[in-house]
């Protein structure tokens, strides 16, 4: 079927979609341009078909009107200094221009191998095209304007969810039930505190890569030399930064669900496998805010096969399990804050150091922030050592190594390989589905949960959707988090 054909059949078979084109993309779709129009077309076609084939990525959110635009918590939190500043604005839709591409990629490569015989042509075509639009739009006050308040990223709670699940009445058991787990695990720290050493535990460290704190300085000087002041250090130099701020993993292994390794497909699976054979550890760099400073973070996330049953019925129980931790990095390269949770968006902790002080919560009964334990400062060559329990993969201990001595290494791997694994010769396919789930990890638990508004709690999450508080709104990328629940010293 010739590709116009097919883009026919599409829109006829998604006509509400198609009427429900915003402006100024509408425009362009009908523009006397035949090149402008040809562009439009590319982007509805591509969209129809990543659609129909269910190959959506979900990471960072579309903008209505803008389809070659995606758009990030932490961008959307500066439209503010954009819609004062014009370098600013274009800074900001070149980021977001940056970010489409990127899950666009993802996209075409998914899509079954007869819809993009050429994929080098689709991604050129695609970039040249966005290019085009993003400055016909740049230049027109009306999609300036359109663009700045569009630009928003939804949450992962679902009001009606919260309404008909009797969200204010069941909310007061939902947060002693969130008191008592705070309890359990101050208790399970001291513990392990008090009983530092522990039969059946393995160390997992990275590969040496020392990097010295005043070159950390000067890289991300140098990379936050832009319109919004993001600090954006090269692939290299934040390969180098994720080599050197990564931390060691002593597991409790009781079995292979203990055994963490890197995510493939197997033939005829729904959900991923771990392949605990290859070590891997995926990393990333994410941004928040403070004070009108953009800070870099750097995000490590690992894999475990499954959360095995703790008792008959556990609902907590299901396919992958996991661990994403997080350091958010001072201008100096001194490491402020660390924090992590499950990839579920479950169990969010902070770690803070002496440069971070807590600052007091709102009161009532929301989920605020959870601290089992502080960190000292690290020096150089220096590392956070978290102790992951078996079964549960809880974290019950964050010590410092002073080396990285193991039994055995990791390896560091890009986060972005999860939107797009080999999944059987010729075909790829994201770890994660179009609502940004993992598929088939879904627990017992969204049952439970379904009346505090989260969609499929329990759930694996991809980057960018995690929702981490029952009781009240959180979410993990949030560009004030840190800010809210802290003072940092930046100096």
């Amino acid at each position: 079927m010739r590709p116009l054909l097919l883009g026919a059949v599409a829109c006829g078979l998604l006509a509400a979609g198609c009427a429900a084109i915003e402006a100024p993309f509408r425009d362009h779709l009908a523009s006397d341009s035949t090149q402008l129009r040809a562009c439009a077309g590319w982007y509805r076609l591509l969209d129809e078909r990543v659609e129909a084939a269910g190959k959506r990525d979900a990471q960072d959110a579309r903008v209505p009107g803008f389809p070659y635009l995606r758009v990030s918590r932490l961008l959307a939190s500066l439209r503010p200094l954009a819609m004062a500043n014009d370098s600013a604005l274009q800074a900001l839709a070149d980021r977001m221009l940056a970010l489409d591409l990127q899950a666009r990629r993802y996209e075409i490569m998914n899509l079954p191998a007869e819809q993009v015989p050429d994929l080098r042509d689709a991604l050129q075509r695609t970039h040249a095209c966005g290019t085009l639009l993003r400055e016909l739009d740049m230049a027109k006050p009306d999609s300036r304007a359109a663009l700045l308040q569009r630009a928003e990223v939804p949450d992962d709670y679902v009001l009606a969810n919260r309404i008909l699940g009797l969200y204010w009445v069941t909310r007061i058991a939902f947060a002693a039930g969130v008191r008592r787990y705070e309890e359990e695990t101050r208790a399970a720290f001291r513990r392990e505190a008090e009983s530092p050493e522990r039969h059946g535990l393995v160390r997992y460290a990275p590969e040496p890569a020392p990097l010295a704190r005043d070159r950390v300085a000067s890289i991300l000087a140098r990379a936050a030399g832009n319109p919004l002041g993001i600090p954006e250090p090269g692939e290299s130099e934040l390969d180098g930064l994720l080599a050197a701020y990564a931390p060691s993993f002593e597991v409790e292994v009781k079995g292979d669900h203990d055994r963490f390794g890197a995510l493939r497909w197997l033939p005829g699976a729904d959900t991923p496998f771990v392949d605990g054979a290859q070590l891997a550890v995926y990393g990333h760099a994410a941004w928040t805010r403070y004070d009108g400073r953009v800070l870099l973070q750097l995000v490590y996330t690992l894999w475990f096969p499954e959360r095995p049953p703790q008792e008959p019925g556990d609902p907590l129980a299901g396919r992958l399990g996991g661990i994403t931790w997080r350091v958010t990095l001072a201008p100096d390269g001194e490491p402020l804050v660390y924090d992590a949770m499950h990839p579920c968006g479950c169990y969010h902790l902070f770690f803070p150091t002496p440069r971070a002080s807590a600052r007091p919560g709102p009161g009532g009964i929301d989920e605020w922030m959870f601290s089992p334990q502080s960190l000292p400062r690290l020096a150089d060559g220096e590392r956070p050592v978290l102790r992951i329990a078996s079964g549960s993969h809880y974290i019950v201990r964050v010590g410092v190594a002073k080396t990285i001595d193991s039994l055995a290494r990791y390896e560091l791997r890009p986060y972005g390989e999860l939107r797009s694994l080999p999944r059987h010769p010729g075909a790829f396919a994201g770890a994660f589905g179009a609502d940004g789930l993992v598929p088939g990890t879904e627990r017992a638990e969204r049952f439970t949960f379904w009346p505090m508004g989260i969609a499929s709690a329990g759930a694996m999450r991809q980057w960018g959707r995690h929702a981490t508080a029952f009781v009240g709104r959180r979410h993990f990328d949030d560009a004030d988090l840190i800010e809210k629940r802290f003072r940092l010293e930046l100096r």
